[in-house]
């Protein structure tokens, strides 16, 4: 027997079903998206290549014009040791001074400050009892054995602790803290430091990362991704004295500064509401 209420029924179950996929399809879309969101953000995928990453050995950074080198001198004789390190510095409205020849800057490590010696254009310091010392382009052990060898003969086991005071990364871009960051170890990774800025943020380029490094007046860079698990070997991966990182936005920056992300969502929202109130009072009829 015919009846007008399963016609009607019949006549209002597209709407239903279309209703009903066009949710299923956004809630998929959204799945999908999350899935794509959670990979992007994710350090050292993929397979780790060991027989290339074992041959990987960290380089001391050498020491260039204008460091301020902290350098103290210790022997048997504390009284000897004295008379070639320098004397403490007295500081007058901020600037440091020193009545020792050559001594041009002081420095702040740990909260405390100390004299340092600042190497000059040639490369050169000027250390009390020894002289002017060349330290330019050798690192913190090799100018230790040079000021150890000067020192045989006039203290009795000497031996020296040598200290770049300048060792400082900066982060900018899309990391949760940019700054400046001091490095008391005088040793970091790039995700080391990262991990000092906060973390990049949920828009950061993980596969773009650029540091930028300055020697002896030349600028160079690199661009390090930092889903390759291998980017280990890179040169750039251990940061030296003022490296430059610079994380840059990934697309989803761009769309959800100009808000079309939240736009596209908020009208398929509406539509999806509308279509289920219609659906809806067509059922209650």
């Amino acid at each position: 027997m015919f009846s007008p209420y399963n016609s009607s029924s019949m006549k209002k179950t597209p709407w239903l079903r279309l209703a009903t996929a066009f949710t299923s399809l956004f809630v998929l879309i959204l799945v999908l998206t999350s899935c794509g969101n959670v990979r992007e953000m994710q350090y050292m995928q993929g397979q780790f290549d060991t027989a290339k990453l074992s041959q990987v050995h960290y380089t001391e950074p050498v020491i260039q014009k204008n460091d301020p080198l902290s350098i103290t001198i210790f022997s048997d004789d504390p009284r000897a040791s004295a008379y070639y390190n320098l004397p403490p510095i007295s500081t007058v409205n901020n600037t440091a001074t020193s009545p020792e020849g050559g001594i041009s800057a002081s420095s702040a490590v740990g909260g405390s400050m100390g004299p340092s010696y600042l190497v000059d254009q040639d490369g050169k310091i000027q250390m009390p009892g020894l002289g002017r010392i060349t330290v330019a382009g050798l690192t913190r052990e090799q100018i230790d054995s040079v000021i150890v060898s000067q020192l045989q003969g006039k203290l009795q086991n000497p031996y020296v602790i040598v200290r770049n005071n300048s060792f400082k990364v900066t982060l900018v871009g899309e990391v949760t803290k940019p700054g400046q960051f001091t490095i008391p170890n005088e040793k970091i990774t790039l995700l080391e430091a990262i991990a000092l800025a906060g973390d990049l943020t949920p828009f950061a380029r993980r596969d773009n990362v650029l540091v930028m490094r300055e020697i002896n007046g030349e600028r160079s860079w690199q661009r390090l991704n930092l889903k390759d698990p291998n980017v280990i070997g890179s040169p750039y991966y251990f940061l030296q004295p003022n490296d430059l990182i610079v994380v840059e936005p990934n697309k989803s920056k761009a769309a959800a500064s100009d808000q079309v992300v939240v736009r596209n969502i908020s009208l398929a929202v509406s539509l999806i509401s509308v279509i289920s109130v219609i659906v809806t009072l067509s059922r209650t009829k």
